[in-house]
């Protein structure tokens, strides 16, 4: 290779097998400068990034690294995956010399540089030890062999260094600045390498149609919806729910509320508000939808896809667990997109969103600098988890405040986030969401005209009955929907009840749930007498609609939200709510506080049960028996104020400790549900392929639709008996066929079944 002498970053052969020209370090780091500045303008970062750019492969200069890239094949396919590939270390020579040279500066281009291919560490943890790693010999002796290859010039494009005074927010601010710096960096590096690496791929990116360009696409759509629309009271009110969105879309950016009952047409509503808004402040850059539950994701996604149709769908990413890749719904450029959220329209789940803000991977955290200037919904907001509320709170008013973040808080039951530090036991304070604007100008008065339902308590709020006398009063409605806490409950009461009662809960997979509710709606549309038994899964965006719905005690937003399935499309005068005390209270946890804070609150306040004043007084009582931050967060990420000179930050700790759903003693297991498709491949054939290539990300979602997430504590024994296999880490599949029922979906308690029952 000519090339021996010169420095290099990357090298790589063309599709015929010759060496292309190897691509140049210096190049490669003024490149990343270049794309990480552009990266951090929108909040004041540019001198942060661009002399972490220049610094963070500063160990490819060892000699020994310009070996191993010359003796290597060329492109290394997991260069850019954490903790992956064998050459030399290269990210802790800059992050040192920062150290050594800059003072508290270099501290915070230290944790970048080192944390480019591996994550953001802690600074001195067990877990993670960025100041341990730094005072290591072999850091010492990476730095030393690096500088003797380094050319002068790039240390002299160091000055002039940042201020640790321009910190957006300060000491409470600090943690989540970082990350920001961090993603414009990791996300600038990914890209220069690709550009080089993968030219064909680096081209597809960007040129996105225009937000303004959506705008239009949108109003023509809902100009057709709402003209062709029955004349009735409910679709009245919705236009101008829409209406009031696109007027307070004018004000300045920040915190909004959008209040607005089940079935008045919140989600397209705040969509026009999400467009008008951009329109009227041209600097936002994207709308990023984010949804509690990753089962109405995809409906939701569609919606406005149909919506944008005129524009072409490609400008709408999906993000989340079930949409990693299908080729029906993705192409090359929205999957690229996935990686870091740079198309107009993200629709997200609020466990991909949260947790990417308090992530430590550079896989999550390439996407964060593209939160900047973007307009976030945030659907159903009184399901921000209590246990992680106050490091949201604190994270998004960060980003309204610095960030340049316009959050719309939208939902039927607004939470109490304001602030609050009048209690006696200061712990139990909240740093809230102030100045918060409501879009709707008088809430009560919408509320009283979409009120479609009574409610009926019951007459003593801690007298259990038994599921007996549930099933008797329910059985006597031809069609009724009655909703309970657990899986379990629902079993027992379905069994009390006419055999042609219907079964929904989360051990039947996704498409066993989508046939049950087409079979609802065709049942009601009939005439059919329809009785439904469901977990409280039937309350999030699912468009059924009784005229009596039975609910278990439970939260004052779940009664909300179950009051949402009666009488949706004001077709009677009132439909019937009936809440009742099952035998047994729901067990202890957040489930137990909603149902105590409920009945707490509903004592005295019987003739209107859904009166909108009493969500507030529900919040309240519910969020001052919960701890506010169970894990910590900000002890570790020092949002408490506590940050010293040694900006000592635990970002792989708090990390670790922010999810949203623990998920780690859960299992999936694909069922066999489906039914031979059009070619007549059953789940088996994609079971054999997933064997064959692997988990790919499109064949995973398509067995996403047919996976039931377990406990670990009912798999094992399931495992142990034969009745599912594990087919690759983390996934398992049912192999005994008597363990997956047509009406209640996977049997957790093992039956002992005849040979004849298993599969192959």
């Amino acid at each position: 290779m000519s090339h021996h002498l010169l420095p290099i970053a990357h090298a790589a052969m063309d599709q015929h097998g010759a060496w292309r020209v190897p691509h140049d370090l210096l190049e490669h780091l003024t490149g990343v400068a270049y794309r990480a500045v552009v990266n951090a303008a929108p909040f004041g970062g540019e001198d942060w990034v661009r002399i972490s750019a220049m610094l963070h492969d500063l160990g490819k200069y060892q000699p020994d690294w310009q070996h191993y890239i010359r003796k290597a094949s060329g492109f290394e396919p997991e260069a850019h995956i954490e903790n992956k590939g064998d050459h030399p270390n290269h990210s802790t020579a800059g992050a040192l010399w920062a150290h050594e040279k800059l003072g508290p500066t270099g501290n915070v281009l230290a944790y970048l540089i080192a944390g480019h291919h591996a994550g953001l560490s802690d600074w001195n943890t067990e877990n993670s030890n960025l100041e341990y790693r730094l005072g290591l010999p072999d850091s010492r002796t990476e730095l030393d062999e690096s500088l003797k290859g380094a050319p002068a010039e790039l240390l002299n494009s160091i000055a002039p260094l940042p201020s640790l005074q321009t910190v957006p927010g300060t000491k409470n601010g600090f943690a989540l600045w970082v990350r920001m710096l961090f993603s414009c960096l990791v996300d600038a590096d990914f890209l220069d390498t690709e550009a080089y690496m993968n030219p064909d791929k680096g081209s597809e990116r960007g040129n996105w149609p225009q937000l303004s360009a959506l705008h239009e696409a949108f109003d023509s759509y809902m100009t057709d919806k709402t003209h062709g629309a029955a004349a009735t009271t409910v679709n009245r009110l919705r236009a101008d729910i829409l209406m009031q969105c696109r007027e307070k879309a004018q004000e300045a950016p920040g915190l909004f509320s959008l209040t607005v009952p089940t079935g008045g047409g919140k989600t397209l509503s705040s969509m026009a508000f999400a467009l008008e808004h951009a329109k009227a402040h041209p600097e936002k850059r994207r709308i990023i939808y984010v949804i509690p539950y990753t089962s109405i994701i995809e409906q939701t996604a569609d919606e406005f896809r149909k919506a944008f149709a005129a524009v072409g769908d490609e400008m709408l990413i999906e993000h989340h667990s079930n949409a990693e890749a299908d080729p029906k719904v993705e192409n090359s450029r929205s999957r690229l997109s996935c990686e870091n959220w740079d198309a107009p329209v993200v629709v997200t789940t609020s466990v991909q969103f949260f947790e990417s803000l308090f992530a430590s991977k550079t896989s999550r955290c390439r996407k964060l600098h593209n939160i900047c200037n973007s307009i976030v919904v945030l659907d159903e907001a009184q399901l921000l988890p209590p246990e992680f509320l106050q490091p949201i709170l604190d994270a998004l008013n960060l980003l309204s405040k610095h960030y340049g973040v316009t959050v719309v808080l939208s939902t039927a039951t607004q939470p109490a986030l304001a602030t609050v530090n009048n209690y006696l036991d200061a712990r139990k304070h909240i740093q809230g969401l102030d100045n918060v604007r409501e879009i709707i100008a008088d809430p009560d008065a919408l509320y009283r005209q979409l009120q479609r339902v009574q409610v009926e308590l019951p007459a003593e709020m801690n007298s259990h009955a038994p599921w007996e006398n549930i099933a008797a009063r329910i059985g006597k409605h031809e069609n009724v929907l009655a909703i309970v806490n657990t899986r379990k409950d629902a079993r027992e009461l379905h069994q009390l009840l006419p055999k042609d009662t219907l079964h929904l809960s989360a051990l039947m997979c996704g498409a066993h749930r989508s046939a049950v509710i087409g079979d609802i709606k065709q049942r009601m549309k009939d005439g059919t007498p329809t009785r439904v038994v469901s977990t409280q899964l039937v309350e999030a965006g699912v468009d059924i609609d009784f005229p009596v719905v039975y609910r278990a005690m439970a939260g004052l937003d779940s009664i909300a939200q179950a009051a949402g399935r009666c009488n949706r499309e004001g077709k009677l005068e009132y439909g019937k709510v009936v809440v009742f005390i099952p035998p047994k209270d729901p067990p202890k946890g957040l489930l137990l506080k909603g149902t105590n804070a409920c009945k707490s609150v509903l004592h005295g306040n019987s003739a209107d049960p859904l009166d909108r004043k009493l969500f507030d007084a529900y919040f309240t009582k519910l969020y001052y028996e919960c701890d506010l931050d169970k894990k910590q967060i900000r002890v570790d990420l020092r949002m408490d104020g506590k940050l010293d000179n040694t900006l000592a930050v635990n970002f792989r700790t708090a990390a670790e400790n922010f999810k949203l759903i623990e998920d780690g003693d859960q299992v999936s297991v694909v069922v066999r549900y489906m039914e031979p498709d059009k070619e007549g491949r059953t789940i088996d054939y994609w079971l054999s392929t997933l064997k064959k290539e692997g988990p790919q990300r499109w064949l995973m979602r398509k067995l996403q639709r047919y996976i039931v997430r377990i406990h670990q504590r009912h798999a094992m024994p399931m495992l142990a008996h034969g009745d599912i296999k594990e087919l690759v880490p983390g996934l398992f599949a049912q192999t005994a066929d008597g363990i997956y029922n047509a009406e209640f979906g996977l049997q957790l308690d093992h039956v002992q079944l005849t040979p004849d029952k298993y599969m192959v």
